[in-house]
């Protein structure tokens, strides 16, 4: 009697815990989703926030979180090492992490990452205070520059403008490899003549710089872009951006991307593309830069292929046939 008691009561116990390990809300129970995203100054942190909620709210048990980092080529190492599940990074530096550029910061091919989708573009944008007299790249000569952290997508960024313009570090007066909140600071207390920013139109650390100093919006010509190639393309940071700006300012843009890693389960980042398609509104909440993020462009420009849950959501959508 007693045994035959106790093997009813353990094949009751293995019934429930494979109805609770077939459940969908035991599957997504320990789904961790940690977001990399950049400094707080720039767009990828309040977009990260924004997309932390939604994650949270629609994703049945699942915990995020918002990491504040280096942003692109630091997210793009996370994500291969697993310490991340959503990232953001410029388009460039996602081509050089996949291939394995060890200048850039990535000593091995980051064969683990994964698309979810094209996202907005980065604007390159020079901004210097007007008593340094720099109107034009070349004036930068013998002038202070901030280029962001060092070996970060608005750095590698910098390298490939002063390239294509015929200079250098070594041509500058002084380089200083900081965030963007810390560069207007210098700028504003006058230890530093510009600074060049990767980022969304409007972001928030030049906002507060040209509401501060009287600020010149240094122009890229797209004769300089276009020597620099894909994936950089010719763009234009519209009059009125920033404070004292009256005139549209040639510039350079790259397209940034939406990814994960191999890892992370395809029920997870089908549920996670789908639901930033549907909520595009509270992204653009958090940055007009969201704007710019299109279901019709999501695939456009990949240079990695895409997770297979990413993948399932544009073709229930009919992007992919």
């Amino acid at each position: 009697m007693t045994k035959s008691m106790g093997g009813l009561r353990r094949f009751r116990m293995a019934m429930l815990a494979g109805a609770v390990a077939l459940s969908p809300a035991a599957v997504q129970a320990d789904q961790f989703i940690n977001i990399l995203t950049g400094g707080t100054s720039g767009v990828y942190y309040p977009i990260g926030v924004a997309l932390s909620k939604i994650y949270g709210d629609g994703i049945e048990g699942a915990r995020t979180q918002v990491q504040s980092t280096k942003a692109s080529v630091e997210n793009l190492n996370l994500l291969q090492q697993g310490k991340g599940e959503f990232a953001i990074a410029l388009g460039d530096s996602v081509k050089m992490a996949w291939e394995g550029n060890e200048e850039a910061g990535f000593k091995a091919p980051l064969s683990k990452l994964r698309g979810i989708a094209a996202a907005y573009p980065n604007y390159i944008q020079i901004a210097a205070s007007s008593e340094a007299g720099v109107k034009t790249l070349a004036d930068l000569k013998g002038k202070s520059l901030s280029v962001g952290a060092a070996k970060s997508g608005t750095e590698l960024n910098a390298r490939a403008i002063l390239a294509a313009a015929g200079m250098s570090y070594d041509d500058l007066a002084k380089t200083e490899y900081l965030p963007f909140a810390e560069s207007v600071e210098l700028l504003k207390n006058r230890q530093l003549d510009a600074t060049l920013q990767s980022a969304g139109l409007g972001v928030a650390s030049l906002k507060d710089l040209a509401t501060s100093v009287p600020t010149t919006i240094v122009a890229v010509p797209a004769d300089v872009v276009e020597k620099i190639g894909a994936p950089y393309i010719p763009a234009t940071i519209p009059a009125g951006t920033y404070e004292g700006q009256t005139e549209d300012v040639p510039t350079a843009a790259v397209v940034n991307f939406f990814l994960t890693h191999e890892d992370v389960p395809e029920e997870t980042v089908y549920q996670m593309t789908k639901l930033m398609f549907e909520h595009l509104p509270q992204l653009v909440a958090a940055h007009k830069a969201a704007e710019a993020i299109s279901l019709e462009t999501a695939t456009q420009g990949m240079p990695l292929p895409l997770h297979p849950g990413a993948e399932r959501y544009y073709r229930e959508v009919g992007l992919i046939k």
